[in-house]
C-alpha cells in the first residue's frame, strides 16, 4: 500500500466492484452504480450470529508478503497473530505452502518477528529478517526449511530488507548508520557505531543535535544518520558498506518506496538503487535510479535518470535481465503526480543501451505495484473508481485490464477487492487480496490463465472467525457535484438493518488528501466495525481522491476548503435525503486530511448538519504546520510556495483563521493527537483544543504520548476505538428508530 502524504497508513483500497448493489436509490443526485454483473454471489448480509466487535480486529490473522519460489513450486508468507492485545503481545512467523500437493507447514516459530522472506535463486534457501535475538538481523534456512535458522548478519545497527544476488552467493541489505564512520573497514565502522549508540543510550544528557533536514521523520528522530546498503557473503563473511558517504541509498519517504527498492544487476557486479536526493531531502521529490559498483564502493554513483527532475523509483529487471522497469513521475515536487511505468533496454551490468520508453501513456491511472510476467509483459495494479484493478502492459498496445475471477464468498467473480503484494515466478503469480468484507488473504494462479481460471486461496486461518461474523456488503453510489463531475461513495448499512426505520450516519472522510476509500480492509478505520455500532457508514471520495483520473486528483491542490469541501457538502445533502437516514443523527470523523476536514467542517455552514465531529491527527493551522512538519515538499506544492512568499495561500483555507466560528456553531468535537506524530505535529491538536475550550465548545482531547500519526499498539488501539465510539454514541445515539 502506497501512503500519500497526510494519508492513513491503512486506508482502504477499493477494488473493481462490478455488481454490488441490490437496491436502487430513487434520488436524482444520487444514483446507484452498477457494473457488468447485476447479481451478487452473496446476499446483502452474509449470515453470521453476531456483529463485528473491537476485539475481533485482533483475532484475525494478518497475512502479508507472499513470495513464490523461483521454480514456482511453493509460496512463503508471513502471518501475524496477537496473543494478548491488552499487553501489545504479538508475533510474526513464516509459513510455506506447497503448490504441488497443497500442504502448508510453519517455517519459523519465533515469539518475536520473522518477516521479509526471500527465496534464493535456486529455491533451496530462504532468507528472512528477525528480531528473535534483539535487533533486526538476517537469517537463512537451508534445504527443507524445517531446521534451525543460521544467523548471517551481526551488525550493531541492524539489518533489514535483504535480497539475494543472481548467483545466490551474496546478500544485499539496508542498515541505518552514522555516515562519518562509513568509509572505515566494516569491523571498525560497526564498532564506532555501537559505541556511539551505547553512549547515547547511557548518557544522562539526552540532547539531540541537528545540522540539516530531515532530522525527524513520521514518528522517529533521524538525526544525522543515513540509510546505507551493505553486501555480505551468504556464509556471513566479508560484510561491507557499499554506499559510504553522507547520502541515503534507500528511500527515506514511503511515498517513493515500493518494497525492495534496489536490486542486483544481472551480472551481480552492481546494485541498482532508488537514491534519495543529495541535497534538500525534505523539500524535493527528485529521487533517482542510480547504479553502484559493488567492487569499488568509493566510486561515484552513476545517475541513470538524471534527465528527470521528478521522482524515479522501484527498479526491477525482466526475467532475462535484458530490460529494466521502473516507476516515474513528471512533475517535480508533486508526490501525487501520476506514476508511469518506464522500460529500458539494458546490458548485463545494468547500464542502459537505449532511452527509456513509457509503457502507460494511454491510461489515466497511476501505476501501483508491478511485476514482470515475461520479458515482453508486465502486470501492475492501479486504483480505479473506488477499486483496485489489475492491468497488463507490453509497450505496444494500450494497457489491458484483467478481469480477475475469484469465485468465492466475498462478492462474486468480478469483485477484485484491494490487491497488493503481487509477486511472479515461473508461470505463477501470487498476491494479497482484501475487501471491505474481510482482511487480506493470499491467492495464487497461473500467469497465462489469470483472466480465465479461478484463483486459488491458500490461506484459511480466518475462515472460522469470518463465518461467525455478520458482514454487510458495501453499496457504491454516485453523487452529482460541480464541474459536471460525479463523486463516488461507499455506503455500508449496519447488521440487522431495517429500511422502515431511521438510522444515524457516520460520515467518514479519508486522508491524503490524494487518497481514497476503497473496497479493502483496515484494522484502523474499519467500516464494518463502525457499521456494527449501529450506524449507516458513508465513505465519500471527493475531489483529490485517487483512482478517478489525474485531473480529479489534482483538483485538491491549493483548494482544500474549496471544491473538495463542496463535494462533501453535496454528498451529505444526498445522504440526508435517503429514506432510511435520520438527519438529526449525523456525525463525522476523519484522520490526517480527514481530520483537517473535520476542523474545516467545524467553522463552516455544514456544522449545522453535524451533531459531533472526531478529528484525529489533523491539520488546523497551515502556517504553523509548515514550520513543524517533516516533508516540506508537500506543503510547498499544495500552497504554491513558501509561507513568507505567499502568506495569503497559507491562510485561505486554514481553519485557524475562522476560529471564532467554532464558538458560533459549537459542534462537539473529539480531538485526538499524538506526541510522536511528526507529519501533523502535536501542536496542531493543542491549537485546535485551546480554541475549542476558550469558546466553550464541548470538546475532549485524547493524547497518546507513545504513538505517531497512527495508533499502532494494540492496547492503544482498543482505547482509541472505545473513545471514538463513546463520543459518537453520546451525540448520535446508534440504532434504527
Amino acid at each position: 500500500m502506497k501512503l500519500l502524504h497526510f494519508g492513513l497508513l491503512e486506508r482502504l483500497h477499493p477494488a473493481a466492484i462490478l455488481g454490488l448493489i441490490a437496491v436502487s436509490i430513487a434520488i436524482p443526485a444520487l444514483q446507484t452504480t452498477y457494473g457488468q454483473t447485476a447479481v451478487l454471489s452473496e446476499s446483502t448480509e452474509t449470515k453470521g450470529p453476531r456483529a463485528v466487535q473491537i476485539e475481533d480486529m485482533f483475532k484475525y490473522t494478518r497475512y502479508a508478503e507472499p513470495q513464490l519460489s523461483p521454480d514456482g513450486k511453493s509460496v512463503v508468507y508471513q502471518a501475524t497473530r496477537f496473543s494478548d492485545p491488552a499487553k501489545n503481545a504479538k508475533s510474526t512467523n513464516l509459513y510455506r505452502v506447497s503448490l504441488e500437493d497443497g500442504s502448508t507447514h510453519q517455517v519459523t516459530a519465533s515469539a518475536k518477528s520473522d518477516t521479509h522472506a526471500r527465496f534464493s535463486p535456486d529455491s533451496k534457501r530462504l532468507l528472512f529478517e528477525s528480531t528473535r535475538d534483539g535487533s533486526s538481523q538476517l537469517y537463512i534456512l537451508d534445504s527443507s526449511m524445517l531446521g534451525e535458522a543460521r544467523q548471517v548478519t551481526r551488525i550493531s545497527t541492524g539489518a533489514s530488507t535483504g535480497i539475494w544476488s543472481p548467483d545466490g552467493k551474496r546478500i544485499a541489505f539496508v542498515s541505518t548508520i552514522r555516515p562519518e564512520f562509513s568509509a572505515l573497514p566494516f569491523a571498525e565502522s560497526d564498532s564506532k557505531n555501537k559505541q556511539a549508540d551505547d553512549h547515547a543510550a547511557s548518557s544522562p544528557v539526552k540532547a539531540k543535535i541537528f545540522t540539516r533536514l530531515f532530522y525527524r521523520h513520521w514518528d522517529s528522530y533521524v538525526e544525522d544518520k543515513r540509510q546505507h546498503l551493505f553486501v555480505i557473503n551468504a556464509d556471513g563473511s566479508d560484510c561491507r558498506d557499499v554506499t559510504p558517504g553522507d547520502r541515503d541509498a534507500y528511500p527515506t519517504s514511503m511515498t517513493f518506496s515500493a518494497g525492495d527498492d534496489f536490486c542486483f544487476s544481472p551480472d551481480g557486479r552492481y546494485l541498482i538503487i532508488t537514491a534519495v536526493p543529495i541535497h534538500g531531502e525534505s523539500w524535493t521529490t527528485n529521487y533517482d535510479i542510480c547504479r553502484i559498483d559493488i567492487s569499488n564502493p568509493t566510486s561515484s554513483w552513476e545517475t541513470l535518470t538524471k534527465g528527470n527532475a521528478a521522482a524515479d523509483c522501484n527498479p526491477k529487471f525482466s526475467p532475462s535481465g535484458k530490460r529494466m522497469a521502473y516507476k516515474a513521475q513528471v512533475r517535480a515536487g508533486y508526490e501525487a503526480d501520476k506514476w508511469n511505468l518506464m522500460v529500458v533496454e539494458c546490458k548485463p551490468d545494468g547500464s542502459w543501451t537505449a532511452e527509456p520508453k513509457l509503457w502507460t501513456a494511454d491510461i489515466d491511472r497511476s501505476v501501483g505495484e508491478y511485476s514482470w510476467l515475461s520479458d515482453e509483459s508486465i502486470a501492475f495494479v492501479a486504483e480505479q473508481s473506488g477499486a483496485t484493478a489489475l492491468f497488463t502492459a507490453d509497450g505496444k498496445d494500450q494497457p489491458k485490464q484483467v478481469a480477475l475471477r475469484f469465485g468465492d464468498e466475498l462478492g462474486g467473480p468480478m469483485r477484485a477487492g484491494q490487491i497488493t503484494a503481487m509477486h511472479t515466478a515461473a508461470d505463477r503469480v501470487v498476491f494479497s487480496r482484501a475487501t471491505i468484507n474481510g482482511p487480506a488473504e493470499l491467492y495464487v494462479g497461473n500467469k497465462s490463465e489469470l483472466a480465465t481460471n479461478s484463483l486459488r486461496k491458500i490461506t484459511q486461518g480466518n475462515d472460522a472467525l469470518a463465518a461467525d461474523l455478520v458482514r454487510t456488503a458495501p453499496e457504491s453510489v454516485s453523487v452529482d457535484v460541480e464541474g459536471e463531475q460525479s463523486m463516488q461513495m461507499w455506503i455500508l448499512k449496519p447488521p440487522g438493518f431495517d429500511a422502515s426505520k431511521k438510522w444515524p450516519v457516520a460520515y467518514l472522510i479519508h486522508g491524503g488528501p490524494q487518497g481514497a476509500w476503497e473496497d479493502g480492509w483496515s484494522f484502523r478505520w474499519n467500516p464494518q466495525l463502525w457499521a456494527a455500532q449501529g450506524y449507516v457508514v458513508v465513505l465519500p471520495n471527493p475531489r483529490g481522491s485517487t483512482g478517478f483520473g489525474q485531473k480529479f486528483c489534482d483538483e485538491i491542490s491549493g483548494d482544500w476548503g474549496g471544491k473538495c469541501y463542496r463535494d462533501l457538502v453535496a454528498g451529505l445533502a444526498a445522504v440526508k435525503k435517503l429514506p432510511y437516514v435520520d438527519p438529526q443523527r449525523i456525525g463525522s470523523a476523519g484522520a490526517s486530511f480527514g481530520g483537517y476536514m473535520q476542523d474545516w467542517f467545524a467553522v463552516n455552514e455544514i456544522a449545522k448538519d453535524l451533531r459531533c465531529l472526531i478529528s484525529h491527527c489533523s491539520v488546523y493551522n497551515f502556517e504553523s504546520m509548515w514550520g513543524t512538519t517533516d516533508e516540506l515538499w508537500f506543503d510547498e506544492f499544495e500552497h504554491g510556495g513558501l509561507p513568507w512568499e505567499i502568506p495569503g495561500k497559507y491562510r485561505e483555507f486554514s481553519p485557524h483563521t475562522l476560529a471564532g466560528s467554532l464558538g458560533k456553531y459549537k459542534t462537539p468535537m473529539l480531538v485526538i493527537h499524538n506526541d510522536l506524530d511528526f507529519r501533523c505535529p502535536i501542536g496542531q491538536g493543542h491549537e485546535l483544543f485551546q480554541a475549542l475550550q476558550r469558546q466553550g465548545v464541548p470538546s475532549r482531547f485524547v493524547n497518546f504520548p507513545d504513538e505517531g500519526h497512527w495508533v499502532s499498539k494494540s492496547a492503544n488501539s482498543i482505547a482509541w476505538h472505545n473513545e471514538v465510539f463513546a463520543w459518537l454514541k453520546k451525540y448520535c445515539p446508534p440504532g434504527g428508530l
